[in-house]
């Protein structure tokens, strides 16, 4: 009785969520300048993956079909483990407070976040696109294993960059979180996972030479009505999303849809990758702030420790494989 009434008010949550998101009534509130008022600390943690499974073929779920999928989604994250296997001492989403079932979530009855292509799948890749992921593999072939050296290691690993934050901002697993503030000119978003901050200028200025990257891009921001406009080019091309090129243009708008609710959608337009642009839609929900530092920079403590395991777990492979030939 106790597990149906929670899928009831799941459901009903789901509901009034996507309801929620489609109101036209709404008034948005006004910083002193005039700007729609998107600040704030939001989350777009979610379940909802960025493609449509293969075994899903709508669109939408049910709220019931939704509350399920949540619901088992929470019940692979705090899984039990066996004592002193490498899954027991990552972390622990249930009791280090990285459970998504425990925050704020993002909810909608979508079954991807991508809704063109209407399959809810990426784009074919181009012959150019498979060309670059197979030099990719080469590269990461030469360099050895994930754990062979510090420059195999993954950007995330090193606490470089993180691929999740944006542009486009995407659920991050854990730390999900942002903080919007605004001034006279101009939009701030800073993202909790490895703290990235982009500042957005929206007086118009132009892009800077294409010889000028970075690994966010340069982004330029405009109000079309309530909805804040991002345009952003210039990557370097370092950290590819999902397999981009430093030829990937993102298209981000924000419309705050109630007190509590920021619709997000983003078109990702890289010819050199896919054979079209595509888009996906997600929800940001207001959370608690402030946001702490994440403390990850790369040298800390992490990698050494993460190599030293690597370099144990071959010696230990090394020595059983001998004692065994004897």
């Amino acid at each position: 009785m106790t597990a149906r009434l929670l899928g009831t008010l799941v459901a009903v949550a789901l509901t009034a969520v996507t309801v929620t998101a489609q109101r036209t009534d709404y008034k948005v509130p006004r910083t002193p300048d005039g700007q729609p008022d998107l600040q704030g600390f939001w989350s777009n943690s979610t379940y909802t993956p960025l493609e449509r499974p293969d075994k899903v073929t709508k669109e939408f779920y049910t709220p019931e079909e939704a509350a399920a999928v949540e619901k088992a989604a929470a019940a692979r994250e705090s899984a039990q483990t066996e004592p002193g296997t490498v899954a027991d001492v990552h972390y622990d989403f249930s009791q280090f407070g990285l459970d998504r079932s425990q925050s704020t979530l993002a909810r909608t009855l979508r079954t991807s976040l991508i809704v063109d292509p209407p399959n809810g799948k990426l784009p074919p890749v181009t012959a150019e696109g498979k060309r670059i992921l197979a030099a990719r593999a080469e590269e990461a072939k030469r360099l050895g294993g994930r754990w062979d050296s510090a420059q195999s290691n993954q950007l995330d690993d090193r606490c470089v960059i993180f691929a999740g934050p944006g542009p486009p901002m995407m659920d991050a697993g854990y730390n999900s979180n942002y903080q919007i503030v605004q001034a006279p000119g101009y939009v701030m978003i800073l993202t909790e996972m490895i703290h990235d901050v982009r500042i957005i200028p929206l007086d118009g200025r132009p892009q800077p030479p294409e010889q000028v990257r970075q690994w966010v891009g340069l982004s330029r921001g405009r109000w079309e009505g309530d909805t804040l406009v991002i345009e952003t080019t210039n990557f370097n091309g370092k950290n590819p999303f999902r397999g981009s090129t430093e030829n990937m243009k993102v298209v981000e708008r924000l419309r705050r849809t109630s007190d509590d609710t920021i619709e997000y959608n983003f078109t990702v337009d890289d010819r050199t990758m896919w054979e079209k642009p595509w888009s996906a839609e997600a929800l940001m929900r207001k959370t608690s702030g402030p946001l702490f530092e994440h403390a990850c920079h790369e040298g800390n403590y992490g990698l050494y420790n993460t190599l030293v395991g690597a370099r144990l777990e071959e010696k230990q492979a090394a020595e059983a494989a001998t004692k065994d030939s004897r």
